[in-house]
């Protein structure tokens, strides 16, 4: 697994074939979910874009007018930093992404809203035990794709403490 290091200015980690492919789906899923099939109804929209006045619609409506287009061009952004420092396809698929302090913050906030949104998909609530939810999934069908699921979903959180160890160090 991939594990980012500070290289002077930069964080640095290498991907194999496979964490590229699952990185690149992942954030090429935000981008989608943000564009294409954007929905105020979905749980994983009201996840992302929580209500500011969750007991006012009226002020809750016209603060998103306000402010929704900003927050969801940021957030597409951010998926698009991951996806821009992600090695090329053509050359293997593999290999080294380097980041600078803004592509690094850019990949956190693009991490977080990867894993809160698979987070809702998998049912996922603050108290879950992710090592004791996975273990089920197995014993249940360890071919199924909630395993797999689960073992993105624990990837992106690990990727995401790694790159912030890496930033406060």
């Amino acid at each position: 697994m991939s594990m980012f290091r500070r290289q002077g200015d930069r964080y640095v980690a290498i991907f194999a074939v496979d964490e590229v492919r699952v990185l690149r789906k992942v954030a090429s899923e935000v981008v989608g979910l943000l564009t294409d099939g954007f929905d105020h109804g979905d749980p994983v929209v009201g996840r992302l874009f929580p209500e500011v006045y969750p007991d006012d619609s009226a002020s809750a409506a016209e603060f998103r007018r306000y402010t929704e287009g900003d927050l969801k061009t940021a957030k597409i952004d951010q998926a698009g930093a991951i996806l821009a420092a992600l090695p090329d396809e053509a050359g293997g698929g593999g290999g080294e992404v380097r980041l600078d302090d803004e592509a690094a913050e850019a990949w956190l906030r693009a991490l977080n809203d990867a894993r809160l949104a698979m987070g809702v998909r998998l049912e996922i609530k603050d108290g879950t035990d992710l090592g004791e939810e996975l273990d089920e999934a197995v014993a249940a069908d360890p071919t199924s794709s909630r395993v797999f699921q689960l073992s993105v979903y624990a990837y992106l959180g690990y990727l995401q403490e790694s790159l912030l160890n890496a930033l406060i160090d």
